[in-house]
């Protein structure tokens, strides 16, 4: 069926970068997305052994206020 991802919004990767594991990021990632969510941006975090990577990504639209 072609409408079954209608309305869904479709995320491009536009960065990427490792650190060090902190805790702190996944705050720093959550004040992003709660920040820019309204101007189309995502960020995402995930850990992998001793190392923790954001990722930015561009969602297809951005939300409009009335």
């Amino acid at each position: 069926m072609d409408g079954d991802n209608a309305g869904v919004k479709s995320l491009e990767m536009i960065a990427a970068k490792a650190f060090p594991a902190a805790g702190e990021l996944v705050n720093v990632v959550d004040f992003l997305n709660k920040s820019l969510k309204d101007e189309g941006y995502v960020f995402g975090v995930s850990k992998a052994g001793d190392k923790m990577t954001i990722c930015i990504y561009r969602t297809d639209s951005k939300e409009t206020c009335g």
